[in-house]
């Protein structure tokens, strides 16, 4: 089957919740040193500063999979387009560092929730044929986003805007989050959704406009109905339980692995880790864009390859560049060489996380769980993502400030450990539909 253009549509506009979770992440990168003079922080309440949204974003994985069950994926879409919106405008004009954190906290919840229901949403209106293109298309538009974030950062911090500089870098995710907002509108539901809340002729409807694995829309339905269950499963029944411990396994294991590799650290200390290698302030905000565009470039070479090669292949290259350039990064910071070394070996290393990691992750998490428990399983990759996410961020000042080396060799001997894993516990899903992966796993 062809991929049709109602379907990329759906997929493209779920995804803008990935441009605004990779913006609002990355854009307090270029605002560290601000933060720490306008509220007179030290590096550990910078730390906990810039980890606030965090905490936020871990509370919203938590808390967004229930609701995502009961008013549906799309309708809780909605309400995170006006999270950003507001968080955006809150943080431009927070008179104090009160009111800052707490809406960076706001903007935090709506990443934690995009984090979960876009890819989630995308996994389960598209066909297995093309699922890991259009999931991945949620790590394109957070990459993208990051991409922005930093040159939105480097032009404003070349107008010379004074002490408004970086309240106008928070302030301009407004236009996007408005944009999601409006396109919501021209979307539908999950039909997985509607065929578990009984409406199986709504989501007929969808799935003969957004395509099926199988030629009969109507043994898709059925197929669907079969993997729901509902008979001998419901709702309420126990998450943590032995039926579904391979999929929990799979999840926190990949999750967790992502933010050991530092990428986060990176991300949001970008431009401070360039200055730790001796560049001024303005060419460490072009750094950024630098390591922003290769980010980009390289989920774009992925997400063409990764319904063909795979995403345990993918893994696998990825993991053995994260070694390299991990490895290359702590020797520079030891031996105190180059700037230049140092920025071409976070290229390396952010190349290998998006053509491995970086796209992989929503895509395979978004697949492992069976249609009656997806929400609360992509909740707890999330929730395990952010919840290291966190720890990694908070920590990586005082780190960094003690001995820049030790944080990037302890990330490298971590990828040693996701490179055993990839090679021992990681099966593949390419081109299976999610209810023969249901099967695949050993769940009823």
């Amino acid at each position: 089957m062809r991929l049709n253009f109602f379907l990329l549509g759906s997929a493209l506009v779920a995804a803008l919740g990935g441009l605004l979770f990779g913006f609002d992440t990355a854009v307090i990168s270029g605002t560290t040193e601000w933060l720490k003079s306008e509220f007179a922080l030290t590096d550990f309440m910078l730390g906990f500063t810039v980890a606030a949204a965090l905490i936020g974003t871990v509370i919203g994985s938590i808390v967004v999979g229930k609701p995502a069950d009961s008013v549906g994926r799309r309708g809780i879409l909605f309400v995170l387009a006006i999270f950003y919106l507001f968080s955006a405008i809150g943080c431009a004009f927070a008179w104090n560092w009160g009111t800052f954190m707490a809406f960076r906290f706001l903007g935090g919840l709506a990443v934690g929730g995009a984090s979960v229901v876009s890819p989630m949403y995308i996994a389960e209106i598209s066909p297995a044929a093309y699922r890991g293109r259009l999931v991945a298309f949620t790590q394109f538009n957070v990459v993208l986003g990051i991409l922005l974030a930093y040159l939105s950062n480097y032009v404003i911090g070349t107008l010379h805007l004074g002490g408004n500089e970086c309240r106008w870098m928070f302030g301009v995710m407004a236009a996007p989050a408005i944009i999601f907002f409006a396109l919501l509108f021209f979307t539908p539901q999950s039909p997985r959704w509607l065929i578990a809340k009984g409406l199986a002729e709504e989501a007929r409807i969808v799935l003969q406009k957004c395509g099926t694995d199988q030629a009969d829309v109507d043994g898709e339905i059925r197929e669907i109905q079969a993997s729901l269950d509902i008979q001998h499963h419901t709702a309420r029944e126990p998450f943590f339980c032995a039926g579904y411990r391979k999929p929990i396994l799979l999840a926190v294991a990949i999750a967790a692995f992502n933010q050991l590799s530092g990428i986060n650290a990176l991300i949001y200390y970008t431009a401070h880790i360039f200055r730790m290698a001796g560049y001024g302030s303005t060419d460490a905000l072009l750094q950024s864009v630098i390591i922003g565009f290769t980010n980009l470039v390289f989920t774009v070479a992925a997400m063409t390859v990764i319904d063909r090669f795979g995403r345990r292949n993918l893994m696998l290259i990825g993991s053995i560049g994260y070694i390299l350039s991990l490895s290359a990064v702590a020797y520079c910071f030891y031996a105190e060489t180059s700037g230049k070394m140092v920025l071409a070996s976070l290229v390396i290393f952010i190349a290998s996380h998006a053509f491995g990691q970086g796209t992989v992750i929503w895509v395979f998490i978004s697949e492992i769980f069976p249609n009656r428990v997806r929400a609360r399983g992509q909740a707890l990759g999330s929730f395990t993502h952010w919840s290291m996410a966190a720890a990694i961020s908070w920590t990586f000042p005082m780190i960094s400030a003690a001995s820049g080396w030790m944080a990037f060799a302890f990330y490298a001997a971590c990828m040693v450990g996701q490179l055993v894993w990839v090679l021992t516990a990681m099966p593949e899903t390419k081109g299976v539909s999610l209810e023969k992966i249901q099967r695949q796993l050993g769940i009823s």
